[in-house]
């Protein structure tokens, strides 16, 4: 009886199921493809989750355009800008991902070193703007009172435009921060804090008959969040329990806290996967200069990896329309 010798022919052999690769795909692009669908079944899953609740606490939701309306090193009011080249960025990207893909089947190496350091660089400068744009989210543009259900209102001026705590309030007494050092030996540091008092912002804004209040609930008819009388507002106010500034996972400046919770988890775990294209991008880039896939007479892992990239891209195109745009 012979014995049966694997050899790297037969295992081609074996995948080629006995002459033809499926779908003229390699093992390599095969793999990739079945971790793209199994990580978009995941997205899917996580933008579903996201509408499902948007959907329930729709009248509390916070407005894309009073959210998302910072440009960097200009001040004003500018809504989606930032994020809409934000987006041109990382689409661009990906057409150079496209022209390296093509570069290496015509096997030439000076094209694809350009258009893989391209691609990185975009990949580079959306990184780079979503932090900018978590830091600034997580710091918070105006301020607000939370009431005791935790709900959100927001200050306005006499046109029902959004304002600041520090186009109106008047200070006291400086504030400091609790620190170990400060306090006794058993307490924790004090948390970031609000740059005014509870009473300071209600004394400030019953001292100024310019200065309105709305509630985080969305009027439909007027799209805008419900503005209060000057009456209902302070009548309102002595239900306050705190003063808010930006957002994280207990308090959101913008209204229900679950937007933030779910822009931080599913923003964040994209850009994680922006990240990990970038890195997986550099380790190729440093390969192609290298002459690794001259050598080897084909550049299917700059392929593969395009297909990483191009995903990475599709997804963020959904996850603007779903937080920014609808």
């Amino acid at each position: 009886m012979e014995a049966t010798v694997a050899t790297e022919t037969s295992a081609e052999n074996t995948w080629n199921g006995g002459g033809s690769k499926p779908l003229g795909s390699s093992y390599g692009k095969m793999m990739m493809w079945f971790f793209i669908v199994s990580d978009a079944l995941t997205f899917s899953g996580f933008l579903a989750a996201y509408g499902l609740m948007r959907f329930k606490f729709l009248e509390s939701w916070p407005i894309a355009d009073e959210v998302f309306t910072h440009v960097p090193f200009v001040h004003g009011h500018f809504p989606m800008y930032y994020v809409a080249f934000m987006t041109f960025v990382l689409i661009f990207s990906s057409v150079t991902m496209v022209l390296a893909v093509d570069a290496g089947h015509q096997m030439k190496k000076a094209k694809v070193t350009l258009y893989m350091f391209l691609t990185i660089i975009g990949g580079l400068i959306f990184l780079g703007s979503q932090a900018w744009e978590w830091k600034n989210f997580i710091a918070g543009t105006y301020g607000a009172v939370v009431m005791q259900d935790g709900k959100i209102a927001q200050f306005v001026d006499k046109d029902g435009h959004q304002i600041a705590l520090d186009d109106f309030v008047v200070a006291s007494s400086e504030r400091e921060q609790l620190t170990r050092n400060k306090g006794v030996w058993f307490m924790k540091d004090e948390g970031s804090i609000p740059p005014y008092t509870l009473e300071e912002v209600v004394s400030s804004f019953k001292a100024n008959p310019d200065v309105g209040l709305r509630t985080e609930l969305i009027n439909f008819d007027k799209k805008q969040k419900t503005l209060m009388t000057k009456e209902e507002a302070n009548a309102f106010l002595t239900k306050a329990e705190g003063v808010v500034m930006g957002a994280n996972l207990k308090v959101n400046e913008y209204g229900n806290t679950l937007f933030a919770d779910f822009f931080f988890f599913i923003t964040g775990f994209h850009g994680f996967h922006v990240f990990t294209g970038i890195v997986i991008n550099i380790i190729i880039f440093f390969n192609v200069i290298l002459g690794t896939y001259e050598r080897r007479g084909h550049y299917e892992m700059v392929e593969k990896v395009g297909l990483y990239w191009h995903f990475v891209d599709l997804v963020w195109v959904f996850v603007f329309t779903f937080f920014y745009l609808v």
